[in-house]
């Protein structure tokens, strides 16, 4: 990554006054692109806009360019072409004023194995030069409090967990007051509890007025705690927008309960239904392109088929997912 030019000092503003930034967005990028040596496209002209104020999920198969995007954000790695603005400013040229308003979790935490939990939080603030050393303590063990390590705050890091890793760099992000939160596969390695403690604490982040930029490949998590999200894949951006409109943009399944399943298949696909699928006394299928709902609830009664429901179920964010982008979602891609 390229220095800062000489000419052009930055000190360490108070970035606020324009976080209002294109559109009142807190990030914004125009056809930002990451081409690694030996012709790796890793991000392909990405044009991405969080509003303020949302919980914005970054979605897409491990290896769809999410991290490298979030490392273009942070100022980490220098883009090939195109821009992207962080709080109103661009990046990487004012890192030095934007991130301390930005809290991150990138790629999990950086520890010193040998420090205890505490102690690796009590080094990470020290480095910062716009933190208080005043109320150093006090912080870190809210931070730890509020993440669900204080009592394994003197437990020395190389003895936590994964999913206890994942805790501790979330709480390192959280030891200031932060007008963005970035944190990439925050759930990685936590057990269900911990990751539904998790997504109450980005709920109360974002309660509290922070933009929350959650990467993950898991679309259960988007759906749960996102207001708004994009999808990614293979380097390019598929589409974005509210997590509700994502949804309804794509048809639901159509769901019938019934004793006789398999006439009921049958019956189904004779009407145009598609991916007919039988579990139980549960058939579920696409509904016919062409046909009312109505006349294939008909069709199935006068054939004999006990109809005991019907109906179409919404889209969830896996179905818009795949009618997006043709495939399965392959979380260990």
């Amino acid at each position: 990554m390229g220095e800062p030019s000489a000419a052009e000092p930055e000190a360490v503003p108070d970035p606020r006054p324009d976080a209002r930034g294109v559109g009142d967005s807190v990030i914004h990028t125009r056809a930002l692109t990451k081409r690694y040596r030996g012709g790796q496209l890793a991000v392909d002209g990405l044009d991405l806009t969080v509003p303020t104020g949302s919980v914005f999920g970054f979605l897409g198969p491990n290896g769809s360019g999410k991290t490298t995007t979030i490392r273009m954000l942070m100022g980490l790695i220098e883009p090939t072409s195109g821009s992207a603005r962080v709080l109103g400013r661009p990046m990487p040229r004012s890192a030095r004023a934007v991130l301390p308003h930005v809290g991150a979790l990138i790629e999990g935490p950086a520890l010193y194995g040998f420090l205890s939990g505490r102690d690796n939080l009590l080094r990470y603030d020290a480095a910062d030069p716009t933190a208080d050393p005043r109320t150093r303590h006090t912080r870190v063990a809210a931070a730890l409090d509020r993440v669900g390590l204080a009592a394994a705050a003197g437990k020395k890091a190389k003895a936590y967990s994964l999913g206890m890793k994942q805790r501790l760099g979330l709480a390192a992000a959280l030891l200031q007051p932060r007008e963005l939160l970035v944190l990439d596969e925050p759930t990685n390695g936590l057990d269900p509890q911990g990751m539904r403690e998790i997504r109450a604490l980005i709920r109360e982040l974002a309660s509290d007025g922070t933009t929350v930029f959650l990467s993950s490949h898991l679309l259960d998590e988007i759906e749960q705690v996102c207001s708004h999200a994009a999808v990614m894949a293979q380097g390019r951006l598929i589409t974005q927008g509210p997590v509700a409109d994502l949804a309804a943009g794509t048809r639901g399944r159509l769901v019938v309960t019934t004793p006789d399943p398999a006439d009921a298949a049958r019956v189904l696909k004779e009407q145009g239904a598609a991916d007919v699928v039988i579990a139980d006394d549960r058939v579920s299928a696409e509904p016919p392109q062409d046909r009312d709902l109505a006349d294939v609830n008909s069709a199935l009664v006068t054939a004999g088929v006990r109809v005991r429901g019907f109906g179409v179920e919404r889209a969830s964010l896996e179905d818009a997912f795949v009618a997006l982008t043709g495939e399965g979602f392959d979380v260990a891609g």
